[in-house]
Order: C-alpha cells, then structure tokens, then sequence
C-alpha cells in the first residue's frame, strides 16, 4: 500500500513538472521562438500555449525599444582634430526569427556597430559641422547602423550625439575665436554709426546753409542752452557773410597810408 502511495505521488509529481514545462505564458511585449529539434518552427505569443517538453526549446525575445549608451569614443575628426563624442540609440526587434538565428546577441552586436560607426562617420566630418549639424549627422548614422541590423531583425529608430568634449587648447581658440568676431562686429557696427551720423550732419549743414533764417535760429537756440548753464564765458557765433560784410566796408589800408600787412 505504501509502495503504490508512493508511486502514485512520484508519477502525480513528474506529470506536474511535465505540465509546468509544456505550459508556458508569454506577456504582450515579447515573443518566445520555438526549436524542435533544433529546427525553427517560428515565434509564438502573447498569451499561453503549450511545447512539447524535452523535444520543444523555447526563446524568449523582447519587442521592447531598448535605450542604450555608446561609450565615450576618442574621435580624430576630417581637420585633424581630436574630440571625444558620446552617444545614445534606440532600438527595438522586429523579428524574432532572424534576432535569434543570424546573430548571437542583437544587442551587442548593435552596441559594437554604433560604436564603430560613430568613429567612422565623425571622422569624415569637420570640428564645424559635428558641432552646427548635429540633427544631420544624427539621421546618417541612424541609416547606417539600421542597415546593418535589419538583417538581424533589428530597428534603429533613432541616434543622438549627446556630447562633444572638446581639448582644452581648442576651448580656448574658439572663445579667442568668438571674442575677435565680437570685436570685428563691434567694430563694423561703430562705422556705420560714424558714417551715417556723417551722413545726416552733411544733409543737415546743406539744408542750413540754403535756409540763412534756420541758421540764425539754431545759434539762437545754441546760446539759450549755453546761458543757461551759468558760464563765464559766452561765445557769440558770427556768420561769414557778416565778417566778409565788415571786411568789405572796413577803410582800405593804402588809402589811410598804412600798408596791408599779411
């Protein structure tokens, strides 16, 4: 009687292993390949569904975009400078089949692609362009590496350059850089000042020098503002058609007999 218990309790045990191996539940977000035998049979889930335990192997893969860091490369750049980029990429399995069967590890494998082309494209570019044409360089390199993983069944959605540490010699000529810019448009800006200022003053002294009355009225105005800052010393502006006028009707040095001097 006790042999037969324990029998039965040994066979209830194994057939409930058996049950747990074959029954198996695959969330939403991922897919579980099937092997029988070691041939493909294709992708099964979401949900439950039953393998043949021993003869069936299963695999599970996440359809979930993975965020992954590229490590920091030391890139030598197309004018010969030495920057080091970091960045980040997104990417996802589209098909389970061909992420199990034509690589080892997808997400691997897409770590070391992204990094060896983040060093490869940098460095067909110049110092200026990675740093103003960051949105381009970050669509390239997302075409490159999406073709090299579509054959594994894998997407590349998006790269992003996060960031570009430059040397310090070369922080410090573009801020000389920048500074001599500010200083030529500062410069620039302060002529055209000057000039048009020239400018107005010369159109101001023709349209003056036509209307004599404006002329008189703006020294008048000129000695009201003099006056009243209380000086010592007041400066009567002539006219020269006033000191011509006296040169004029002043008495003729050879007539009184004394010679004109220079």
């Amino acid at each position: 009687m006790n042999s037969a218990l324990v029998g039965i309790v040994i066979g209830a045990a194994v057939l409930l292993l058996l049950l747990m191996a074959s029954v198996k539940i695959v969330p939403e977000y991922e897919r579980g390949v099937i092997f029988r035998l070691g041939r493909i049979i294709g992708a099964k889930g979401p949900g439950l569904f039953v393998i043949i335990p021993v003869v069936d192997r299963m695999i599970r893969v996440s359809l979930r975009t993975i965020t992954m860091d590229i490590p920091p490369q030391d890139v030598i750049t197309k004018d010969n400078v030495t920057v080091r980029v970091n960045a980040v990429t997104y990417f996802n399995v589209v098909d389970p089949n061909r992420s199990v069967l034509t690589i080892e590890d997808h997400i691997k494998g897409t770590s070391q692609i992204a990094q060896t082309t983040l060093r490869s494209i940098l460095g067909q570019i110049d110092l200026d362009e990675l740093l103003i044409n960051r949105d381009e360089i970050n669509q390239r390199l997302q075409r490159i590496i999406d073709d090299v993983t579509n054959p594994w069944g894998v997407k590349v959605t998006l790269v992003e350059v996060k960031d570009v540490e430059l040397p310090e010699a070369m922080r410090r000529a573009m801020a000389r850089q920048a500074e001599s810019e500010r200083d030529r448009r500062a410069k620039v800006i302060h002529a055209k000042g000057e000039f048009e200022a020239a400018q107005t003053l010369a159109d101001a002294a023709e349209r003056l020098e036509g209307h004599p009355a404006a002329m008189h009225l703006r020294i008048l105005s000129t000695m009201a503002e003099i006056s009243s800052e209380r000086n010592s010393t007041l400066i009567f502006p002539l006219p020269m058609e006033v000191l011509r006028l006296i040169d004029m009707l002043r008495p003729s040095d050879a007539v009184q007999g004394t010679p004109r001097t220079a």
